[in-house]
């Protein structure tokens, strides 16, 4: 696998929508200035999994996982 540079990922991130990313695997729904849905990662019925477009991160307060793009891909697939 290619070693990029640490300033080549953060602008990816920069540029990057959280919400575009995850929309891909999670429904969610808008909640003020975040986005909530059922998380991916475990079985639920209450969604506890948001996503912060400015802050670029999501976090499930259900399982306690939680991070930027990269790691959600990562995570997914």
């Amino acid at each position: 696998m290619p070693k990029y540079s640490r300033d080549f990922l953060t602008d990816l991130a920069d540029r990057t929508s959280m919400v575009e990313v995850v929309s891909r695997h999670v429904q969610l729904k808008k909640r003020g200035s975040n986005w909530l849905g059922l998380c991916p990662f475990h079985q639920e019925k209450t969604p506890s999994f948001l996503v912060s477009e400015s802050k670029r991160i999501f976090k499930c307060f259900g399982c306690g996982v939680g991070g930027d793009a990269f790691k959600f891909i990562t995570l997914i697939e």
